[in-house]
């Protein structure tokens, strides 16, 4: 069984864990990270991990990932923590290099062994070096779907940073079809306020600005993180008054799987389901219909 110790007085990732900035604490641990493959790492500073675990909060998630995706990623290395803090001037950081080529928020995220107070918990932070992404998650009081919706996330952003010029071009034609038909509402909180933002102090929703270009980035960011979250797990798309349409939404996650096909094994849509079981062995997970 591959179980990690519990930070204590005598573990040094325990005795770290007082109060140290997030690109600090991936510095000081970052030759503690176990491979998982070619593209990701972990090292554990919360709580035991037994092989189940391992396998439920790191293994499954990743397996899950669309090769074509995973090969667009850099470097990667998840650090889990019991607690991380956000510091209570974080709209004034600033940034600066380090010695070994890292980018640091001289003003950001905590790792903390106690529970912060409510206005100061953070989830999930990042913090890049020259040749790797170190994504950090708070792992107490975190149950794993959450986790894994954080984890997606963080991989979204990423892939938004580097999607090939055949992604781009494909996504934002299908946004610009939606704004010119005046299709309602988006997939998760930042797009819908993005949108928002576009709708009420732009005219021409459609013209090339920073507004048009901070929605799609945003709407990518979340519809992606679905697509991802829905091939890994067995999710269900929550209807509301916010919430895109069914049939423009399935339009969106058909187009990422062309652009990012899932694992052999792993199904998309619940008739995909039958097809996977077919394929390689694997989880065979499903988003449900939207």
């Amino acid at each position: 069984m591959s179980t990690l110790r519990e930070p204590s007085p005598t573990n040094p990732a325990g005795s770290a864990l007082t109060r140290v900035s997030v690109g600090q604490f991936a510095e000081r641990f970052k030759s503690e990270v176990i491979p998982l493959s070619n593209t990701f790492g972990y090292f554990c500073a919360s709580v035991p991990m037994s092989e189940e675990v391992v396998k439920e909060y790191l293994e499954e998630p990743i397996a899950a990932l669309p090769p074509s995706l995973t090969a667009m990623l850099p470097r990667i290395s998840i650090l889990l923590v019991p607690y991380l803090e956000r510091c209570a001037e974080r709209g004034s950081r600033t940034r600066r290099k380090t010695r070994a080529g890292s980018t640091v928020e001289k003003v950001g995220d905590f790792v903390v062994a106690e529970r912060p107070v409510d206005d100061r918990q953070s989830w999930a932070s990042q913090v890049s070096f020259e040749n790797e992404t170190v994504l950090v998650f708070a792992l107490k009081e975190q149950d794993v779907a959450e986790y894994h919706y954080r984890l997606y996330r963080r991989l979204a952003a990423l892939v938004a940073d580097t999607w090939s010029t055949q992604a781009a071009g494909g996504y934002k034609a299908t946004i610009r079809e939606e704004l010119a038909a005046s299709v309602h509402g988006e997939v998760d909180d930042e797009s819908w306020q993005a949108k928002q933002n576009l709708l009420r102090r732009q005219a021409n929703v459609n013209r090339d600005s920073p507004l048009f270009s901070d929605y799609l980035r945003q709407s990518f960011i979340d519809t992606l993180t679905l697509y991802l979250h829905g091939i890994c797990c067995d999710i269900d798309v929550e209807t509301g008054p916010r919430q895109l349409p069914s049939r423009y939404l399935r339009k969106r996650l058909n187009l990422l799987k062309t652009l990012y096909p899932p694992p052999p094994g792993y199904a998309v849509f619940p008739e995909d389901h039958e097809q996977a079981k077919n394929n390689e062995p694997g989880s065979t997970t499903q988003l449900s219909k939207p």
